[in-house]
Protein backbone atom coordinates (compact mmCIF):
# COMPACT_ATOMS: atom_id res chain seq x y z
CA UNK A 1 0.00 0.00 0.00
CA UNK A 2 1.45 3.45 -0.90
CA UNK A 3 0.10 6.29 0.79
CA UNK A 4 1.17 9.75 -0.16
CA UNK A 5 1.59 13.08 1.92
CA UNK A 6 1.01 16.31 -0.31
CA UNK A 7 3.74 18.23 1.71
CA UNK A 8 7.61 17.43 1.85
CA UNK A 9 7.57 19.48 5.13
CA UNK A 10 8.84 16.58 7.65
CA UNK A 11 6.52 17.83 10.72
CA UNK A 12 3.59 16.41 8.38
CA UNK A 13 5.35 13.88 6.58
CA UNK A 14 6.21 12.32 10.59
CA UNK A 15 2.07 12.79 11.57
CA UNK A 16 1.21 10.60 8.45
CA UNK A 17 3.64 8.14 9.27
CA UNK A 18 3.09 7.64 12.87
CA UNK A 19 -0.68 7.17 12.36
CA UNK A 20 -0.26 5.26 8.81
CA UNK A 21 1.86 2.77 10.57
CA UNK A 22 -0.85 1.99 13.72
CA UNK A 23 -2.94 1.43 11.24
CA UNK A 24 -1.42 -0.35 8.36
CA UNK A 25 1.98 -1.02 9.61
CA UNK A 26 3.35 -2.24 5.88
CA UNK A 27 2.46 0.87 3.79
CA UNK A 28 4.87 2.65 2.64
CA UNK A 29 4.34 6.60 3.40
CA UNK A 30 5.97 9.48 1.33
CA UNK A 31 5.53 12.92 0.77
CA UNK A 32 5.31 14.45 -2.66
CA UNK A 33 5.70 18.47 -3.29
CA UNK A 34 2.29 19.49 -4.34
CA UNK A 35 0.90 23.14 -4.79
CA UNK A 36 -1.70 24.10 -2.14
CA UNK A 37 -3.96 26.01 -4.57
CA UNK A 38 -4.67 28.42 -1.75
CA UNK A 39 -2.13 31.20 -0.12
CA UNK A 40 0.71 30.80 1.93
CA UNK A 41 -1.04 31.67 5.00
CA UNK A 42 -4.60 30.45 4.95
CA UNK A 43 -6.80 32.34 7.19
CA UNK A 44 -9.81 30.68 7.27
CA UNK A 45 -11.31 26.81 7.77
CA UNK A 46 -12.45 26.63 4.63
CA UNK A 47 -8.91 28.07 3.04
CA UNK A 48 -7.32 25.55 4.65
CA UNK A 49 -9.98 22.59 3.98
CA UNK A 50 -9.22 23.59 0.04
CA UNK A 51 -5.87 23.66 0.45
CA UNK A 52 -6.10 20.27 2.47
CA UNK A 53 -7.84 18.73 0.07
CA UNK A 54 -5.55 19.96 -3.60
CA UNK A 55 -3.19 18.60 -1.39
CA UNK A 56 -4.40 15.09 -1.38
CA UNK A 57 -5.72 14.91 -4.32
CA UNK A 58 -2.26 15.98 -6.20
CA UNK A 59 -0.55 13.61 -3.89
CA UNK A 60 -2.57 10.79 -4.87
CA UNK A 61 -2.13 11.91 -8.24
CA UNK A 62 1.54 12.66 -8.70
CA UNK A 63 2.47 9.21 -6.59
CA UNK A 64 -0.56 6.78 -8.27
CA UNK A 65 -0.84 6.35 -4.89
CA UNK A 66 -3.55 3.88 -2.66
CA UNK A 67 -4.57 6.95 -0.52
CA UNK A 68 -2.96 10.47 0.08
CA UNK A 69 -3.15 12.98 2.70
CA UNK A 70 -3.20 16.89 1.83
CA UNK A 71 -2.48 18.94 5.42
CA UNK A 72 -2.52 22.34 5.57
CA UNK A 73 -1.89 24.28 8.38
CA UNK A 74 -3.87 28.20 8.72
CA UNK A 75 -5.62 30.34 11.27
CA UNK A 76 -9.22 30.81 11.63
CA UNK A 77 -10.75 34.06 13.48
CA UNK A 78 -13.68 33.49 15.92
CA UNK A 79 -14.62 36.48 17.78
CA UNK A 80 -11.98 38.46 17.02
CA UNK A 81 -9.61 36.35 18.35
CA UNK A 82 -6.87 34.58 16.47
CA UNK A 83 -6.59 30.88 16.66
CA UNK A 84 -4.18 28.25 14.88
CA UNK A 85 -5.48 25.50 13.53
CA UNK A 86 -4.67 22.99 10.58
CA UNK A 87 -6.79 20.24 8.46
CA UNK A 88 -6.34 17.22 7.00
CA UNK A 89 -7.53 15.68 3.72
CA UNK A 90 -7.66 11.80 2.65
CA UNK A 91 -8.48 11.04 -0.71
CA UNK A 92 -8.05 7.01 -2.18
CA UNK A 93 -8.26 5.66 -5.86
CA UNK A 94 -12.05 5.92 -5.72
CA UNK A 95 -12.10 9.93 -5.06
CA UNK A 96 -13.37 8.87 -1.50
CA UNK A 97 -12.43 11.58 0.59
CA UNK A 98 -12.28 12.44 4.51
CA UNK A 99 -11.97 15.64 6.61
CA UNK A 100 -10.43 16.13 10.03
CA UNK A 101 -8.98 19.37 11.81
CA UNK A 102 -5.87 19.65 14.13
CA UNK A 103 -6.58 21.17 17.06
CA UNK A 104 -7.05 24.89 18.03
CA UNK A 105 -5.54 27.64 19.96
CA UNK A 106 -5.27 30.99 20.36
CA UNK A 107 -2.24 32.78 18.97
CA UNK A 108 -0.89 35.98 21.22
CA UNK A 109 -1.42 39.45 20.29
CA UNK A 110 1.55 40.25 18.82
CA UNK A 111 1.45 36.90 17.04
CA UNK A 112 -1.98 37.77 15.97
CA UNK A 113 -1.48 41.36 14.36
CA UNK A 114 1.55 40.53 12.56
CA UNK A 115 -0.17 37.23 11.03
CA UNK A 116 -3.52 39.42 10.35
CA UNK A 117 -0.94 42.36 8.17
CA UNK A 118 -0.40 39.65 5.76
CA UNK A 119 2.78 38.31 8.05
CA UNK A 120 3.49 34.32 7.38
CA UNK A 121 3.65 32.61 10.61
CA UNK A 122 6.14 29.89 9.96
CA UNK A 123 8.90 32.56 9.73
CA UNK A 124 7.42 35.09 11.78
CA UNK A 125 8.11 32.36 14.56
CA UNK A 126 11.45 31.66 13.04
CA UNK A 127 12.42 35.39 13.68
CA UNK A 128 10.66 35.59 17.04
CA UNK A 129 12.87 32.58 18.44
CA UNK A 130 15.96 33.32 16.06
CA UNK A 131 16.20 29.55 14.59
CA UNK A 132 15.27 28.58 11.26
CA UNK A 133 12.53 26.32 9.79
CA UNK A 134 10.90 25.55 13.07
CA UNK A 135 7.66 25.02 11.18
CA UNK A 136 9.56 21.61 10.31
CA UNK A 137 9.74 21.33 13.59
CA UNK A 138 7.67 21.63 16.48
CA UNK A 139 6.09 24.87 14.98
CA UNK A 140 4.26 27.66 16.76
CA UNK A 141 2.29 24.98 18.59
CA UNK A 142 5.48 23.28 20.26
CA UNK A 143 6.79 26.97 20.92
CA UNK A 144 3.93 28.47 22.41
CA UNK A 145 3.10 25.22 24.88
CA UNK A 146 6.83 24.63 25.34
CA UNK A 147 6.61 21.42 23.56
CA UNK A 148 3.32 19.56 25.25
CA UNK A 149 1.59 19.19 22.19
CA UNK A 150 3.89 20.15 18.87
CA UNK A 151 3.22 20.53 15.30
CA UNK A 152 3.27 16.86 14.48
CA UNK A 153 1.10 15.48 17.20
CA UNK A 154 -1.62 18.11 16.50
CA UNK A 155 -1.79 16.93 13.17
CA UNK A 156 -1.79 13.37 14.12
CA UNK A 157 -5.08 13.93 15.69
CA UNK A 158 -6.59 15.37 12.32
CA UNK A 159 -4.91 12.63 10.05
CA UNK A 160 -6.83 9.69 12.57
CA UNK A 161 -9.91 11.72 12.16
CA UNK A 162 -9.90 12.21 8.64
CA UNK A 163 -8.83 8.80 8.17
CA UNK A 164 -12.39 7.52 10.24
CA UNK A 165 -14.12 6.60 7.35
CA UNK A 166 -11.68 4.02 6.13
CA UNK A 167 -11.40 2.09 9.28
CA UNK A 168 -15.46 2.20 9.68
CA UNK A 169 -16.49 2.51 6.13
CA UNK A 170 -19.84 0.82 6.89
CA UNK A 171 -20.70 3.59 9.75
CA UNK A 172 -19.98 6.25 7.28
CA UNK A 173 -22.39 4.68 4.55
CA UNK A 174 -19.59 3.29 2.42
CA UNK A 175 -20.45 -0.46 3.25
CA UNK A 176 -17.64 -2.58 3.06
CA UNK A 177 -16.42 -1.29 -0.19
CA UNK A 178 -13.49 0.36 1.55
CA UNK A 179 -12.40 -2.93 3.74
CA UNK A 180 -9.42 -3.73 0.94
CA UNK A 181 -7.27 -1.40 3.22
CA UNK A 182 -7.73 -4.35 6.05
CA UNK A 183 -6.76 -1.87 8.57
CA UNK A 184 -5.20 -3.53 11.86
CA UNK A 185 -5.22 -6.65 10.13
CA UNK A 186 -8.87 -6.56 9.38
Amino acid sequence: MIVAVGSENQAKIAAVRSVVGRIWPGAQVQGVGVPTAVSAMPMDDSECIAGALARARAARSALDADLALGLEGGVHSMDGQLYLTGWVAAVDRTGREGLGSAARMPLPPGVSNAVRAGRELGPLMDELTGRQHTNQAEGAIGILTHNLMTRQLSFEAGVAYALAPWLNPEWYGYGDSLRRFAPYGG
